[in-house]
């Protein structure tokens, strides 16, 4: 049950995002510029730096949403989802780039600590062929989620448990972006929380 009155049957951020929409707004222009604006960065491989970091921070609502918006960005077919587990349970021997990884590993550093990012971990994501815009958007992203994670979780809110409930979010986010009005939040059946 969440800490205070939030909508049943609206998860995660979602229900958050209804219960103050003036704050929803702004962190939701963040999420699309961040996640879909104009990037060199696939919105794929953004998202699963979203992914990882919400996984990292063991946020289930946060890491099943945007894990299910990267495999949308690739076509949404079981390898696809595949791709974004096999990601999120080990870049470093999962099928991506080498500058993905090197970005990656930058974004789990700021995870844990903005200080821990090192000019080493810089340096190979620039020697992995990394843009400033790619690593300050890969920084960005990594600490935007952290936050949306301890929102989400500070709040207590519901978090479906199957990767079912997070494919239509996945899709919508995919394909329909962050920045709808939080006067359109999603809403499914309540379940155990």
């Amino acid at each position: 049950m969440a800490h205070i009155a939030l909508e049943e049957g609206m998860p995660g951020i979602t229900g958050a995002f209804a219960f103050r929409p003036e704050t929803a707004k702004p962190m939701r222009e963040l999420a699309e510029i961040l996640l879909r604006g104009e990037s060199t960065l696939t919105s794929a491989e953004r998202e699963a730096i979203a992914a990882v970091v919400s996984n990292g921070n063991e946020c289930r609502f946060c890491q099943m949403s945007h894990s299910a918006a990267a495999a949308e960005h690739r076509g949404g077919r079981e390898v696809d989802y595949a791709w974004i587990e096999a990601v999120k349970a080990n870049p470093e021997s999962a099928d991506i780039s080498p500058k993905l990884r090197a970005l990656i590993a930058i974004a789990k550093k700021v995870r844990e600590g903005g200080k821990n990012v090192t000019a080493a971990d810089i340096n190979l994501a620039r020697e992995r062929g990394a843009t400033d815009r790619e690593i300050h958007d890969t920084v960005l992203i990594a600490a935007a989620f952290s936050m949306y994670n301890r929102y989400v979780d500070g709040l207590a809110t519901w978090q479906p448990e199957e990767m079912a409930a997070y494919k239509p979010m996945g899709q919508r986010m995919a394909h329909e972006g962050y920045a709808r009005r939080a006067a359109e939040p999603v809403r499914m059946g309540t379940g155990s929380r």
